[in-house]
């Protein structure tokens, strides 16, 4: 049987893993954790609350997909209507998508944001050479600076100006005028957002869609990978072990990976330096109450609040908390290029406590009933100007030593959960075809 290594136990992994198994292939895949899901890993705490690595869920539109998750939990899954909304300037709550829920901003602020709007249906921009043309050619520029830009430099850690735009796909809606002049003169608008509903496993957080996956592969867990010889086809692992192998994929973030490469060029290491992604603080709060928000989750531009991003893991499973009792996840974001994080994980807790507090989702009498932080290590992909040619150079000398990448850090893009599995489904599907 031909040695097909697979590199990372997350959902590209084992879409990897899934692709080679239909076809009757075996598979080995080598995860450093001691624990399968990757990304995607949930972790219960002492109290009962149960918060992934980040907000985890599935609004995928393929029904194959849909399938295979969906049986791998034994069609144990809640369907929920999605509610987002946005938090600006220390008071104002609005609906997502902003541009559709202008009705009640201050007068001004909605006149010049329509001024420009319509203007820039009726003007051609000119070229766009960046996400910040992007969003003024599109939105107009006061909605743009207003809105997108600040959030987005929160996010994404550096400029809007500096980022390219081939990461967009649906993530923004782009409002006709008339759903924008609703917006405006009226509070009642259509949900627009392009998550309508989504799908979460009723048990056990986002990593039990991984249930029924297991038997896809043989997976060796707490194998880290120090070394791979593309000469002499060869893994080497911490605790000494040496693999060989006929084939390998990796979903290793692409800055680990490459490192650890046997003779390497020069200049694919200086290239890989140029790849940046942000690090993601994800502070978890336990709540002796379950009505903090109406909202999933909500978007903060303010700069002065902390985070960027609060999600509530409650409402996506009742399961993910004790009974009678609510959970805040709130993400902070850094990168080592942009933003380096200039505190330990745990002294971000206070902080959005404190602002938690000043935004109204926690009030004084609330009883925090656990509290803890964890550093993402590696969370968004920065689609910065440096990123295209710096990833063609990645990308093609992995491809001249034939060692196949998949998932959001081996393809160094912006990929939902069902992307992910696919994108591992494709990196097999190149070694079958070979």
């Amino acid at each position: 049987m031909t040695q097909i290594a697979i590199l990372g136990g997350g959902m590209a992994g084992y879409g990897a893993a899934h692709r080679l198994y239909s076809e009757g292939a075996s598979s080995i895949i080598f995860e450093k954790n001691a624990y399968h899901g990757g990304h995607t890993m949930s972790h219960r705490d002492e109290f009962g609350f149960v918060f992934d690595e980040g907000p985890h869920i599935s609004f995928t539109k393929d029904e194959r997909i849909q399938k295979i998750f969906a049986e791998s939990i034994n069609q144990e899954y809640e369907t929920i209507n999605a509610k987002v909304n946005n938090y600006w300037n220390g008071q104002y709550w609005i609906k997502h998508p902003a541009p559709c829920n202008l009705y009640g901003l201050p007068t001004d602020l909605v006149v010049r944001i329509l001024r420009d709007l319509i203007d820039v249906q009726y003007r051609p921009y000119g070229e766009i050479n960046n996400y910040e043309d992007w969003l003024i050619a599109t939105y107009g520029l006061t909605f743009a600076k207003t809105f997108p830009m600040e959030y987005g430099l929160k996010y994404h850690t550096t400029q809007a100006g500096n980022m390219t735009t081939d990461w967009l796909g649906p993530r923004f809606y782009q409002p006709k005028i008339e759903e924008v002049l609703q917006g405006a003169l009226t509070p009642y608008s259509p949900d627009v957002h392009y998550v309508s509903h989504f799908r979460y496993p009723s048990k056990n957080g986002f990593v039990s869609y991984f249930n029924k996956f297991l038997h896809w592969s043989d997976i060796k867990l707490s194998h880290e990978l120090v070394k791979l010889d593309p000469k002499t086809h060869e893994l080497h692992f911490t605790d000494g072990t040496i693999v060989q192998y006929d084939h390998v994929i990796s979903s290793l973030a692409l800055p680990e990976l490459i490192p650890m490469i046997v003779g390497v060029p020069q200049e694919v290491i200086e290239a890989t330096k140029q790849l940046a992604c942000t690090n993601c603080v994800t502070v978890n709060i336990g709540v002796n109450r379950r009505d903090i928000s109406e909202s999933h989750w909500t978007y903060f531009y303010d700069h002065d609040i902390f985070f960027t991003r609060v999600s509530y893991p409650h409402m996506q499973s009742p399961h993910n908390a004790p009974s009678g009792m609510g959970s805040i996840q709130a993400e902070v974001y850094f990168s080592k290029k942009y933003r380096p994080l200039d505190r330990r994980p745990e002294d971000c807790i206070q902080p959005v406590i404190d602002d938690l507090r000043r935004c109204g989702l926690l009030s004084e009498d609330d009883e925090i009933v656990s509290s803890h932080a964890r550093l993402l290590p590696y969370a968004n992909v920065i689609f910065d100007l440096d990123r295209p040619a710096a990833l063609t150079c990645v990308h093609g000398y992995l491809d001249e030593i034939k060692v196949a990448y998949c998932g959001r850090y081996g393809e160094w893009g912006y990929h939902w959960t069902d992307e992910a599995f696919k994108s591992g489904e494709n990196a097999a599907q190149k070694i079958l075809e070979s």
